[in-house]
């Protein structure tokens, strides 16, 4: 990393994912001259204790942008859209969370294990993939390069964090409320769909998002269309599922893929086993396999239950599980922030 400081910016600092923005900064020890920590007028005045200071946050303006080096914003799409263009104006490089811009052909969409060299591409937005996406593609890409990917099939069980803090209270409410015996009063989860809400507690709801013209809802839309520009291959097939479970952090994956390629599974298991960012945990005779309970809070992807597809030679099946808030968004976006300042004159 260059000698250079940079004036950062957090946009959400006060949300789930920015909270781990704002200690990955201090734990990686990111080179910050300066530090701005941004949120809605309800969060403003907030201290926020980074580097031993005790740091207010300020209600995020069209102007709040003007000296900032780095922006890092998880505060909603709607906000994105409306301040990343101003941040942008004011000389900043905008890493956004959000889907506001991963289908902007001018933003590059990244995960630094698989496609940073397209940081280098950005217009002043870079944008971090869904969570479900990023640790699916970190897992596939060593597979990708070697055998090429026909098709991949993927169905998600996805943790209540992922909906934000007030699902995770509801999570907690119902299952209390269940324990004692008392009526569950369900109000929030799906989330953005119509006014019908169900019971997250001892279920499993198969709605992520708004449902779609084609069936699909858009969370799953979010994979396929995700997945595609990553690899940088419209030719690979994708279909979703995707579940949110009662789990509170980490997202797990059921991944069937067919390789362009025959295989052999140990290589397979060599090549997950050396990719960056990536840890095998894969001994079923011990029952050794990733979980969400244990992936929880550490920034690695992890992968297990490598087997053959039992009707195609060249289908494999996997298991696939990472920390939602970290690998797939706080950690992923500090990561691209510091290549940025790794590759900064």
């Amino acid at each position: 990393m260059s000698n250079r400081k940079f004036n950062v910016a957090v946009v959400g600092a006060t949300g789930a994912v920015g909270e781990q923005i704002v200690n990955l900064l201090e734990k990686r020890d990111f080179p910050v001259d300066k530090v701005k920590f941004l949120s809605s007028p309800r969060s403003a005045g907030t201290l926020i204790n980074f580097k031993g200071q005790q740091i207010p946050v300020e209600i995020a303006t069209p102007d709040s942008f003007e000296g900032i080096d780095i922006a890092l914003f998880s505060a909603g799409g709607d906000v994105s859209k409306e301040l990343a263009p101003h941040a942008v104006r004011h000389g900043a490089v905008c890493i956004d969370n959000t889907n506001a811009y991963r289908m902007e052909p001018t933003a590059p969409l990244v995960v630094p294990e698989v496609n940073s060299d397209k940081i280098a591409e950005h217009q002043g937005i870079i944008a971090n993939p869904n969570c479900s996406t990023i640790q699916m593609v970190a897992a596939l890409k060593p597979l990708y390069d070697k055998y090429g990917i026909s098709r991949i099939i993927v169905s998600t069980y996805q943790a209540v964090s992922g909906a934000g803090s007030r699902a995770i209270d509801e999570l907690n409410r119902q299952s209390a409320a269940i324990l004692h015996g008392e009526e569950v009063q369900p109000d929030l989860l799906p989330v953005g769909s119509l006014p019908v809400k169900h019971q997250i507690a001892f279920n499993a709801i198969p709605q992520i998002d708004k449902f779609q013209d084609n069936g699909y809802t858009l969370e799953e839309m979010k994979m396929v269309r995700e997945t595609k520009k990553i690899l940088g291959d419209e030719s690979v097939d994708v279909t979703a599922t995707c579940v949110r479970i009662p789990v509170v952090y980490g997202h797990s994956e059921s991944v069937y893929v067919e390789l362009k390629k025959d295989y052999d599974l140990e290589e397979i298991r060599n090549l997950l086993a050396s990719a960056p960012g990536v840890t095998l945990v894969d001994d079923p005779a011990a029952q050794l396999y990733p979980l969400a309970s244990e992936a929880a809070g550490k920034p690695d992807v992890f992968v297990g239950r490598v087997r053959r597809d039992l009707g195609n030679s060249r289908g494999l099946n996997l298991w696939v599980v990472s920390d939602n808030l970290l690998k797939g968004a706080a950690w992923n976006a500090v990561q691209i922030a510091e290549i940025i300042a790794a590759n900064a004159e």
